[in-house]
């Protein structure tokens, strides 16, 4: 495998809305992530993916661009962001954007233009197509909930939206299209930006005749994935992509994809993939309900180990994966994957390390590196998240009580990731002198950086000790490369797992169950303790017990 710049590295995601606000307006900015530039460098941080700063409406908070070249005011200027470009860089640290490519907002001149003309040059830039027999020109359902269609008022024309009707999806058909995005994209990369997550990109292939499918609701529309999976050449689409832009710089790139063709892992995280890497979205996937967040069930552990396990194995012949246990579109992870005796300080820990020692590259999404956990909102009011309130109302009109569709909202928004960081015990956490533009969770007294920065068992400082032991020249090696191999996979309620290297290999284990817990370790494990969320470690005779909630790493 040929080795790239990336590879050993730990990444960090800024929700830069709910990361710092320094000018007490309620809205984190540019100003505040460079502030903290020395916080992540001491956390362990090397790559640092900031979400949409662009110009946007925000209906879809910054997933709807308005000009893919201009800062929003509400973050600050391109003078700031070229400051906090040129000072990551000072600190040897790497700054990746959100790459939203898939659709715009419907505020962007192209498509202001196409809706004065949709058979003009402008129309083709987006998929204008006419009704039939007096409906939309197919049954799809977006991703967010009613028709995918838009009608064109005073025409027979509606126009596609995969997402929000504000976000109108970019014809990459097109030529021109193609020619505006790749312009824009190495602008950016001149400019010394080091990469790209690149956003629903799997979306980018139509089926051009958009033929209806069965419904799968009541509604009588049909989910919109349905048509992005019965496609192909979306391989080539990425491919070009790839060759005119990200390829030219070595650039970092990190794919959003679902609904992938298993047999296409392999194009895209090979050695010449489309992408760097892409995330692993297996265990959020477990979260899904049949009909939506109402019906939903809680992840069970034995589901959740195995498909953890399924994507490393699938991938570690092929490249490497982006691991994650939570980000802006998920709530967090603690109170997802944990059971509610564990969602503390020792869950946070155990989870933490089950993760950042995998295969691939760790993201750590803001909040994660103290623990931050749900926030449990009075009313839907309170919710600022679009989907959230389509599942909201999802979950009344199926039947369900107010109060049993906030308790869904609860546990799914993703509103949950992006209550603005805990900073402090003081006024708003510390996050804003000001109204903070989103509700901050009320256990911020309890939960905070301030007070775990001081403490020498907080989860603030283990997770700076797990980056540590990762990036360490004695075992960087075994972490960055080694192979995943599964173990103790019999055992109830125990993930374990080797990283093992040419020359040693380290060993995970972790109880995720409410009882105490004696394995018997593999054959040629280690017994020297690298790192335990627990003071206490019990190993004899190559005999291990642990706690509940307890994790060892032996090498």
């Amino acid at each position: 495998m040929e080795r790239k710049w990336w590879h050993g590295k730990v990444a960090y995601q800024i929700y830069p809305k709910s990361f710092l606000d320094a000018n007490g307006d309620g809205i984190g900015d540019l100003r505040g992530i460079i502030s903290k530039l020395d916080y992540l460098k001491e956390l362990g941080v090397d790559i640092v993916w900031i979400s949409p700063i662009y110009k946007s409406p925000f209906v879809d908070q910054g997933y709807d661009i308005a000009d893919y070249q201009q800062i929003d005011p509400i973050f600050g200027t391109m003078e700031e962001f070229d400051e906090l470009l040129a000072e990551a860089h000072r600190r040897d640290m790497y700054i990746v954007m959100d790459l939203v490519i898939n659709h715009c907002s419907d505020q962007h001149e192209w498509f202001q233009k196409a809706l004065q003309d949709p058979e003009g040059e402008y129309g083709d830039y987006f998929y204008f197509r006419k009704g039939r027999d007096g409906n939309p020109p197919s049954n799809y359902r977006s991703y967010f909930g009613g028709s995918a269609w838009e009608k064109v008022e005073g025409t027979e024309y509606y126009y596609l939206h995969m997402f929000a009707k504000e976000q109108p999806d970019l014809n990459w058909e097109n030529p021109r299209v193609l020619e505006e995005l790749y312009s824009m994209i190495n602008w950016w990369l001149d400019k010394g930006l080091d990469g790209f997550r690149v956003d629903a990109i799997i979306n980018i292939k139509k089926d051009l005749e958009f033929k209806s499918f069965p419904a799968d609701g009541p509604d009588g529309l049909a989910g919109c994935w349905r048509m992005v999976e019965s496609v192909d050449g979306v391989g080539e689409m990425l491919e070009d992509l790839k060759r005119h832009t990200f390829a030219r710089y070595d650039a970092f790139t990190v794919g959003e994809v679902f609904n992938m063709k298993p047999e296409e892992l392999r194009e895209f995280i090979g050695e010449d993939g489309h992408f760097s890497t892409m995330f692993d979205f297996s265990a959020h996937m477990l979260t899904y309900g049949e009909h939506g967040w109402y019906d939903s069930r809680p992840v069970q552990f034995e589901d959740f180990r195995a498909v953890t396990v399924r994507a490393q194995l699938e991938s570690q012949e092929m490249g490497f994966l982006a691991n994650i246990i939570e980000n802006h579109d998920e709530p967090r992870g603690v109170c997802t994957y944990l059971p509610e005796e564990l969602q503390n300080e020792t869950g946070a820990k155990l989870l933490g390390t089950v993760s950042v020692l995998l295969r691939g590259i760790p993201f750590i999404f803001q909040g994660q590196e103290i623990g931050m956990q749900n926030c449990r909102m009075e009313s839907i009011d309170e919710y600022d998240d679009i989907s959230t309130k389509n599942e909201y109302q999802l979950a009344l009109s199926a039947g369900c009580s107010v109060a049993e569709a906030l308790e869904a909202c609860y546990h799914r928004s993703r509103d949950n990731a992006r209550t603005p960081v805990q900073w402090s015990s003081g006024k708003n956490a510390g996050f804003t002198s000001g109204t903070p533009w989103l509700k901050v969770n009320p256990n911020y007294r309890e939960i905070n950086v301030a007070e775990q920065q001081g403490r020498e068992d907080s989860v603030l400082n283990y997770y700076k000790r797990l980056l540590v032991l990762r990036k360490s020249p004695e075992w960087a090696e075994v972490f960055a490369y080694g192979r995943f191999v599964p173990v103790l996979e019999s055992e109830e309620k125990i993930f374990a797992y080797e990283r093992r290297g040419e020359a040693k290999s380290a060993l995970v284990v972790a109880n995720f169950g409410l009882s105490a817990r004696e394995v018997v370790l593999p054959s040629g494990a280690g017994e020297n303790v690298l790192l335990s969320n627990m003071a206490d470690v019990k190993l004899a005779d190559g005999r291990l017990e642990l706690l509940p909630g307890q994790v060892v790493v032996l090498g």
